[in-house]
């Protein structure tokens, strides 16, 4: 049924993660509503859904460039997503 997927143990971490992500959000909305806004270091007003969008969006140019460039293996990249990430949620 979905052979024309090419679904791999990464792949399947990667959505997953996506979605667990998706899931804290949502339980954090629950907690206190208001999505937590705040001014950051590039003058935007973000909500914690608006850091999440932001830091996927980020990680995934970081992955493409390094590909581009570098080539594979892809721990690096990775260690530099999470910083991009945790510097998304902290000061943007």
């Amino acid at each position: 049924m979905l052979s024309w997927m090419a679904w791999t143990w990464p792949t399947a971490l990667l959505f997953i993660g996506i979605f667990s992500a998706i899931g804290v959000l949502i339980l954090l909305e629950v907690r206190s509503p208001g999505g937590d806004a705040r001014k950051g270091v590039l003058g935007l007003t973000t909500t914690r859904g608006d850091r999440l969008f932001i830091s996927l969006l980020g990680s995934a140019y970081i992955f493409l460039a390094w590909l581009g460039f570098m080539g594979m293996p892809l721990w690096t990249p990775l260690g530099l997503a999470l910083v991009w990430a945790s510097f998304c949620f902290w000061k943007v």
